[in-house]
């Protein structure tokens, strides 16, 4: 099948892209042809890309278990090269012929948690929660590229006259945070919320949370400059996790203990600070991926009544939920800055090294 050509714009024949190409060995700029869109497929020019922590896992090819033990990217069919990049806005350029619903010309927002679309999970809208993922940017071709394929216009959001490089990360830390404050959200109008991480979602955890409804929170990060830029972005309060009372000080600030906690780092430590900070009957909302593992003695669930529960990126209706209110509330005061496509290798370096603020966003030339 071919490509619909009324309304197509040029795109030439070769793209660029940066893909890993070796696991840890810093990404390589690769020229193949521009993909030609059959079927239901949208093809993006990117305009903006966000840097994600998560591409570092993914970079370097393993999440660590705890034990020394390692869950490895390739067990779960992660193919090299591969262009990562799943927080991306994008023009709709081409589009195959059984498309509707989006025309060439289009700025969109493109959900990467796409899913095989026909199991139980993916027919509910869950596609994040799809046992055979083909996500953007993981397990197919992303958005640190000139050009990207979208399998389907139900993965495209319409983003209005919001700013790219401020959109895009709403479509992994934005949404990421968004399904984890909804898991609390019984309590974060009546309660404190404890944020632990104040990295690009943590940052993100705290605007949302303000543009929620919530009473207050408190973020716990062991930098001092996140624990800054967190008081600026008006958390009630801050505490150092490295802190040897930081579980005391938690509990002194939310009165008895934590209705609900979400942890952005999820090492063990900080698994631990949670579990301890809880108050009978309370939730902590595990979404990090640091690694590590943890002992909990299992009479404590019974006992305290306590609930521990992952959260993995967020679903169809929570990505729409979300762009619902940004439209309504405006964008989350969330630090953002951008760099060329072709800076992208220092980009993660310097994630890698904690020396980001909130989020960079790619924009190619």
């Amino acid at each position: 099948m071919g490509f619909a050509q009324v309304g197509r714009k040029e795109t030439g024949n070769t793209m660029q892209s940066y893909d890993v190409c070796e696991c840890g060995v810093p990404l390589r700029k690769m020229e193949r042809p521009t993909p030609r869109p059959s079927g239901t497929q949208v093809l993006l020019k990117i305009v903006a890309a966000g840097v994600c922590h998560s591409d570092l896992h993914i970079w370097d090819g393993y999440y660590e278990l705890g034990g020394g033990k390692q869950l490895r990217l390739s067990e779960r069919g992660v193919k090299l090269p591969l262009t990562m990049g799943h927080e991306n806005v994008g023009e709709v350029v081409a589009v195959g012929p059984d498309v509707r619903g989006v025309s060439v010309g289009a700025r969109r927002l493109a959900y990467p948690w796409i899913g095989c679309g026909d199991c139980m999970v993916c027919r509910r809208g869950d596609e994040n929660l799809c046992a055979t993922p083909a996500s953007l940017g993981i397990y197919t071709s992303g958005g640190y590229a000139d050009y990207m394929l979208v399998p389907h216009p139900r993965h495209l959001f319409d983003i209005g006259e919001l700013p790219a490089q401020r959109a895009a990360p709403l479509a992994c830390s934005g949404l990421t945070a968004f399904s984890a404050l909804k898991k609390v959200s019984d309590v974060i109008k009546e309660q404190p919320v404890v944020i632990i991480g104040a990295g690009g979602v943590g940052l993100m955890c705290l605007a949302l949370h303000q543009a929620m409804g919530g009473k207050s929170a408190i973020v716990v990060d062991i930098d001092a400059s996140k624990r800054d830029a967190a008081t600026q972005a008006g958390a009630a309060a801050v505490i150092d996790g490295a802190a040897p009372d930081v579980v005391q000080q938690i509990i002194a600030h939310t009165g008895r203990g934590a209705w609900a906690v979400i942890d952005f780092v999820g090492s063990s430590g900080t698994v631990e600070i949670g579990v301890r900070s809880l108050i009978k009957g309370g939730k902590l909302v595990i979404v990090g991926l640091f690694g590590g593992d943890v002992t909990i003695p299992t009479p404590h669930f019974p006992m305290r009544a306590m609930t521990l529960q992952g959260s993995y990126v967020g679903s169809l209706t929570e990505m729409k939920e979300l762009l619902d209110l940004v439209q309504d509330k405006g964008l989350p005061p969330f630090p953002i800055s951008t760099r060329p496509l072709a800076e992208v290798n220092a980009a993660l370096d310097e994630l890698r090294a904690g020396k980001v603020i909130g989020r960079v966003v790619l924009m190619p030339t």
